[in-house]
Order: structure tokens, then C-alpha cells, then sequence
């Protein structure tokens, strides 16, 4: 106890008998007995409640033993039980569990892994997902500046997630290795590349990479079906030194929707694990024939430059004709390109608003503006007979439709009439323009929506050179060809916007979880995020249903579906109170992507303990690994010394001890009558 304490308590105790002297002794003429009781009474009250606000309290130190942290991770997933090692896991596991040396020295924590990072439950092996990465950095996160060592039973194969050999960490490793370690003979399909997209009578590219493993040459033969028929195959050599082969071949796209396929490779001899031989893929047939019609009042090099970006699209043709020498009907083509019109675009504009076609206009210096502002409602310019040159800026905000920014702000400046733009109608811009420098919030390239038509102006003319500075910059005329696409697609596009859209995949491997993803407006096309969505997924074979509600993510909603069976799958998304409704299919293969291996990854699991200074060990040397821990000096337990500031007093037997000894004061007082 320190002496300041000791101090007020012999200040408290005087103070409480001065004050109840003062009470019942001063200018007293007359002492009693029964007031030497109540003096005693009082002083003892008033010393309770001052020894309270004093509250005294001596330190004393506590030491205490803080063991280091062991972490044990248990690789949960599908691939342990296809090399069947599941009792040898459980084995390990038991070892750790009881050696009464290694449980002495640390404090042993268990976890299992798959996707995620869990406390050890139960295991089942039947996670469909390996990420090693993330159940290392899981544990560094737990376990921050703590010497913590990590010891990770697994074949080592990852199927998701970072590199985990060259994970960042101070956590020494030890990998206990599970699984054959040994190279089986074998022949899989490492990787399959196909856009999700092609047009009908369209050739689509099939990229598959096939990877062997062996000693000896092998023979295998690639092959792709389609609804039960072979449509392609190739043989194939392999040897040690030739282990990898890439195959691209174009297939013929020749019926509308959702397609599968099945690439395969047939056993070579000695092969054991055949499941990674085949893989399906799926592609979106689409049936999208574009007649375009580009009417222009002059000679310009733009013409060329845009005939030639929109026909890279086998399924789009574009008419170029003079506006004075067009005797045809705009009713023929879904989309009218108006390049600098004049007043001679009079007819042409009468039949675009009698018919609500959807048009693009392309203004320049020859652009008539007191015309264009008189056919159209959207945009005004009060323009001078001198022109200006206005370069563009990406407008990373442009919902319309995708576009990436291709570079636009390299790209050479367009001309056209100065003047003060102004917008009348709701507008989306995808290019601000940029004036000797300055960014503006002026649109350059903007869209338009009224009821049912589409429109749009690009406010400038030279987009040829745009097509010659895309190709130097990416050395392909791709990223400018896919620009105008994307406004082509759009413009000709007759369809309503919809108020439901959704985004999934068309085809997944077996036990993976299915996510569908929904975007639902209201009448004004904004989010609307009060709305309750439902999904009904139904088997096509068994006719089995499954009912799952939506729930919101940020800005979209979205459902997961998990378990079901290989198969085809239906399934429509409805609305609470709503009519509206969207339907979709969708495939599962009895592919699984963890029995794709063959042998225990050995090789990455001895990188990852060097670069963690640990060690790698198999199920045969588990014991010494134990053993090592054990002696390991780098891990030893740590005595920490705790002051501990503890009080000297009950404040609640004190308080209510005050409260006795002035309640009994209070009752003698009465008793005498001197209350």
C-alpha cells in the first residue's frame, strides 16, 4: 500500500471523529452515555463513506506461463478422398492430438480448409475448392506478431487462389505431404479457352491445351462432340520432352442458343485417373442479322473507316449511299447512319420519326445545323461559320452499354461547327469533349432514349483517324472494331430496355455453387431495392423444383444454388406483386476439377516450407516431426510478469455497513427524542 493511501486514511479517520464530536460533544453542557454510543456510531459511518472515496488498493505481480501458438491446417477437400487418403489424414491428426510433449509446449489450435479458412469440426473431404494461399494468410491474420509455426496436412494441390509458395509470412511451415509422390502416367486437358458468344453460321475459335505425364511416348486422340457426334478430332504425340500441346480449331456455329460441347481425350496406356480427360464447354449461338444504311451528303474518309469497322462482324452489312441518289426504304435496314446531314436529309428524317427508326448522326464541318436542330428534339447548336476541333474524354460512368476506355484521350481531335451545344431531351454521354485542354462536361458522343427509339450523335467528323491511332497504339484494329460494335449493336438492337436482367453461366462442373445474379428498375429505370425476387430451378429429367429468394448485394440481387445432381436445369426468376418474369437454362457436368490430379503436389509444398525456414515431412516421418517442434528452440514457452492492482475492500459491504451503523444511530436517536 502505498504511503499517500495510508496518509488520507489516518486523515479520513480523524476527520469522521472530528466531525461527530462536533456533533455530539460540542458546547454540551451535559454528556450522556447513550451519546458516547452515538458518537461512535457516526464516526464510524463518516469513516466507511471517506474510505470508500479512498478506495485503497496494493499491487501485487502475477507471472504466468504463455505457451507458443501451434496452428494445425487440414486440407478438407474432394482431392483427399480421391487419392483415398482420408484415414491416413485422421491418422495424423490423432498424432498431434496426443502427444502429450508437443500438447505441453504449445498451444495447439485446429483448422480445416477448402475455399475458406474454418475451426476444425468434422471432416467430411467434400469441399470442391482448394485455396492454400488463403488459409495461410488467414492464419498470419489471426496470429499477427506472434511466433505461431504452422503445420499443413495436404497433397498440396490448389485449385483456386494465389500462389501459396510465395506467400508472405513469418510463420515457419511444416508440410506434412498426403498422397502418392510418385508420377503416374497420364493425359488430361489442363485448359480449354471458347468465347462465351458467336453468331449463327459463325466459325467460333476452341483453344485446348492437353498436358502429359510420363516417361514413355503416348498416342491419345482429341476429339469434340456435339450432341452425341464427333464434329473434330486430332491425334496426338507425347513424350517426356514433348509433354504439352496447344490445339486451335474454328467450329461452325449452326444452330441458335445455348450449346454444349464436349472436348476429350481418349486412355493411354497405364492411365489411372481418367476423370481429368474430358471437359465441356458451352457457347450462346446468337442470330443477329444487321442491315445498316449509311447516308452521306459528302466524300470523307470517315465512310470508309466505319464501313469497314462495322463489317468486321460477319453478321452486319452496310449500304453506303448518297443521300441525293437514295431511292430505297430506311423501313429495310435497323439501323440509318446520317453523316453530316443537309437539308437534302429532309424525306430521310420525315421517314425516321413516321417509322421510329433508330438513326446515328455524325456532325461535321459541312453539317447544316439550323436543319439538324429543326429535324430532331434532342440536342441544339447555335453554330458559326467556323469550325473547331474537340478531342475526347472517356466517360467512366456511361451505363448504356459496356465500352472500356480505349485510349480515347490519344486520340486525334474531331471537327465540327463551334457553337453552344444544347441538350433537350434525357441523355447519356460516353465521350465529354476536350477543348485545347480543357475537359468539359460538353458531350462529344451521346445516346438518346424516347419511348421506343434510340438515337445517337457523335459531334465531330475525322473518326478515320481514330481506327489509324487505335492500331498503332494496340497494333490491331480490334479495340476501335469492338468500339463501334458495341455502338452499332446498341442502336440496331429493337428491343425494349428491360426493367429484369440477368448474368450466370450457362455450364458448371459438379458440387460448385451456382449464383445467379438479377438487376431489377422500376418504371423509371431506377434500382429498385424494396423488390422481392424468387427463383425456381427445376431439373429437366426429374421435373424436381427447388425454390430459392434472392437477396440483396449492393446494387444488384443475387441467389446461390447448391447441391444439385449433373444435369439440365430450367429455372425463371419472378417479382413479388410483379408480372414481370425472365427464364434461363443451364448445365451441370459430373466434372470435378479436384479429382483432375494425380499426385500429391511435392514440389510446391517444399518450396513454400524453404521460404517459411521449415521443413517438409510425409506421413512416414510425421513422428519426427513432432519430435522436432518439441526441440525446436525457437519456439519456447515465455513467463510474463502481470501487475495486478487489487482492492483492499468489499465496496458493497462497506457501503452497506455505513448504511447499519447510521440507520441504527437514526432509531437510538428517535428512541431518546432527539430526532
Amino acid at each position: 500500500m502505498q504511503t499517500t493511501t495510508i496518509i488520507y486514511i489516518i486523515i479520513a479517520l480523524l476527520a469522521s471523529s472530528a466531525i461527530s464530536w462536533f456533533l455530539y460533544f460540542y458546547k454540551q453542557k451535559e454528556q450522556r452515555k447513550i451519546d458516547y454510543l452515538l458518537f461512535g456510531l457516526r464516526a464510524i459511518s463518516i469513516f466507511l463513506l471517506l474510505l470508500l472515496l479512498i478506495n485503497p488498493s496494493i499491487e501485487r505481480k502475477e507471472i504466468t506461463n504463455e505457451k507458443p501458438i501451434l496452428s494445425v491446417l487440414v486440407d478438407n477437400s474432394l482431392s483427399i478422398q480421391h487419392f483415398q487418403k482420408e484415414t491416413e489424414v485422421g491418422e495424423l491428426l490423432n498424432q498431434i492430438r496426443t502427444d502429450n510433449s508437443l500438447q505441453a509446449k504449445f498451444d495447439v489450435q485446429y483448422f480445416q480448409f477448402g475455399e475458406q479458412l474454418k475451426i476444425l469440426d468434422s471432416l467430411n473431404f467434400k469441399e470442391n475448392q482448394t485455396n492454400i494461399y488463403k488459409a495461410i494468410n488467414g492464419v498470419e491474420a489471426l496470429q499477427k506478431n506472434v511466433i505461431a509455426p504452422i503445420v499443413l496436412i495436404s497433397d498440396g494441390n490448389q485449385t483456386n487462389g494465389n500462389m501459396y509458395p510465395f506467400i508472405e509470412t513469418n510463420k515457419n511451415t511444416f508440410p506434412i505431404v498426403v498422397g502418392d509422390t510418385i508420377a503416374q502416367s497420364d493425359v488430361r486437358i489442363a485448359q480449354l479457352n471458347v468465347n462465351k458468344y458467336s453468331y449463327l453460321k459463325n466459325k467460333f475459335p476452341v483453344e485446348i491445351r492437353a498436358l502429359y505425364e510420363g516417361t514413355k511416348n503416348s498416342t491419345t486422340q482429341l476429339s469434340i462432340a456435339y450432341k452425341g457426334k464427333t464434329i473434330y478430332k486430332k491425334n496426338l504425340l507425347f513424350s517426356a520432352d514433348n509433354n504439352v500441346q496447344t490445339i486451335t480449331t474454328n467450329i461452325e456455329s449452326t444452330q441458335e442458343g445455348i450449346q454444349y460441347y464436349k472436348a476429350s481425350l481418349t486412355n493411354i496406356e497405364g492411365e489411372q485417373n481418367i476423370e481429368n480427360n474430358t471437359k465441356s464447354f458451352s457457347v450462346e449461338v446468337l442470330n443477329e442479322q444487321t442491315t445498316i444504311l449509311l447516308l452521306t451528303s459528302v466524300l470523307h474518309p470517315d465512310i470508309g473507316a466505319l464501313k469497314k469497322s462495322i463489317e468486321t462482324n460477319k453478321q452486319r452489312s452496310v449500304t453506303v449511299q448518297q443521300i441525293n441518289n437514295f431511292k430505297g426504304n430506311i423501313n429495310d435496314y435497323q439501323l440509318v447512319i446520317l453523316y453530316q446531314p443537309t437539308i437534302d436529309f429532309k424525306k430521310v428524317f420525315d421517314e425516321i420519326h413516321k417509322n421510329n427508326s433508330n438513326y446515328f448522326v455524325i456532325t461535321g464541318t459541312q453539317t447544316n445545323w439550323n436543319f439538324l436542330s429543326e429535324m430532331q428534339s434532342n440536342y441544339y447548336k447555335n453554330s458559326i461559320n467556323q469550325s473547331e476541333e474537340y478531342g475526347a474524354i472517356f466517360n467512366n460512368g456511361f451505363l448504356t452499354f459496356g465500352q472500356e476506355d480505349i485510349s480515347f484521350e490519344s486520340f486525334s481531335p474531331l471537327k465540327d461547327a463551334f457553337g453552344r451545344l444544347t441538350l433537350n431531351s434525357k441523355f447519356d454521354v460516353l465521350l465529354f469533349q476536350n477543348i485545347a485542354g480543357i475537359r468539359t462536361e460538353t458531350p462529344l458522343l451521346a445516346t438518346f432514349e424516347n419511348t421506343n427509339q434510340k438515337s445517337a450523335v457523335l459531334l465531330g467528323e475525322g473518326i478515320w483517324k481514330w481506327r489509324a491511332t487505335s492500331f498503332i497504339n494496340s497494333s490491331s484494329f480490334e479495340d476501335f472494331d469492338g468500339f463501334i460494335s458495341n455502338l452499332v449493336q446498341y442502336l440496331a438492337s429493337t428491343k425494349k430496355r428491360e426493367r429484369l436482367s440477368l448474368s450466370y453461366e450457362k455450364l458448371f462442373s459438379a458440387n460448385i455453387p451456382i449464383t445467379i445474379s438479377a438487376f431489377y428498375v422500376d418504371k423509371n429505370y431506377q434500382f429498385d431495392a424494396r423488390a422481392n425476387l424468387n427463383l425456381k430451378v427445376t431439373n429437366s429429367t426429374t421435373n424436381r423444383s427447388q425454390n430459392i429468394p434472392f437477396s440483396l448485394q449492393n446494387n444488384s440481387f443475387e441467389a446461390v444454388v447448391e447441391e444439385l445432381p449433373p444435369g439440365d436445369y430450367q429455372f425463371i426468376v419472378t417479382i413479388e406483386n410483379q408480372t414481370i418474369g425472365k427464364l434461363g437454362q443451364f448445365k451441370i457436368t459430373s466434372y470435378q476439377i479436384e479429382e483432375q490430379f494425380t499426385k500429391a503436389n511435392q514440389k510446391e509444398l517444399e518450396l513454400l516450407a524453404a521460404n517459411t525456414n521449415g521443413r517438409v515431412y510425409y506421413s512416414s516421418t510425421s513422428l519426427q516431426l513432432l519430435s522436432d517442434l518439441v526441440s525446436d528452440n525457437r519456439y519456447t514457452i515465455l513467463q510474463k510478469s502481470k501487475t495486478i492492482n487489487q482492492q483492499l475492500i468489499d465496496w458493497k459491504f462497506v457501503l452497506w455497513l455505513a448504511i447499519l451503523f447510521l440507520a441504527i444511530e437514526w432509531f437510538i436517536r428517535k428512541y431518546i427524542g432527539k430526532v
